[in-house]
C-alpha cells in the first residue's frame, strides 16, 4: 500500500502538554498552537521522503525501510534510527526510546507516538490532487512528529 500523499493538519488534541513533554519551550508552543501544518509523503519502493511544513519551519526526513538513517525530531535534534515495515501498511521506528507507528488504511493515515500518558491526536485532511485523504496522528508524551 502506498503512503504517498499531501496532508493538511485539521485538528490535534493535547498539543501543549505533548510539546512540553518533548522539550519545546513555552514560547515555541504558543507560536505553534494555531499554525497550519502540511505533511508531504513521497514513497518510491522502500525509499521515503517526509516533509513537514509548519509555518516557516520545514522538517525533512529521508529514509529507506530497514536501513539506518539520521532523522530530525521536532526539537531539531538529529537521531540515528531504523524505520521498519510491519505488513504492507505500517511503519515503525524507535527514536531514543520513543516509538512511532504510522499506519495507512484506505484514505486515512494514523500516527501514534509514545510512551507516555499524554495523547496528541492530530487529524490532517488530504490536499493531494489524487483525491481526499486524511491523516490522524495520535502521540504520547515523548512522541515525535
Amino acid at each position: 500500500m502506498s503512503f504517498n500523499g499531501k496532508f493538511e493538519l485539521q485538528t490535534h488534541e493535547n498539543f501543549e502538554p505533548f510539546m512540553k513533554a518533548i522539550g519545546l519551550s513555552d514560547e515555541l508552543i504558543e507560536k505553534g498552537k494555531d499554525i497550519k501544518s502540511i505533511s508531504d509523503i513521497v514513497q518510491n519502493g522502500k525509499k521515503f521522503k517526509v516533509t513537514v511544513t509548519t509555518g516557516s519551519k520545514v522538517l525533512t526526513n529521508e529514509f529507506t525501510i530497514g536501513e539506518e538513517a539520521e532523522l530530525q525530531t521536532p526539537t531539531g535534534e538529529r537521531v540515528k534510527a531504523v524505520v521498519e515495515m510491519e505488513g504492507d501498511n505500517k511503519m515503525v521506528v524507535n527514536l531514543k526510546g520513543i516509538k512511532s507507528v504510522t499506519e495507512i488504511n484506505g484514505d486515512t493515515i494514523t500516527n501514534q507516538r509514545g510512551p507516555g500518558p499524554i495523547l496528541n491526536p492530530r487529524i490532517p485532511r488530504g490536499v493531494s490532487p489524487t483525491g481526499p485523504r486524511q491523516e490522524t496522528r495520535q502521540g504520547q508524551a515523548q512522541g515525535l512528529r
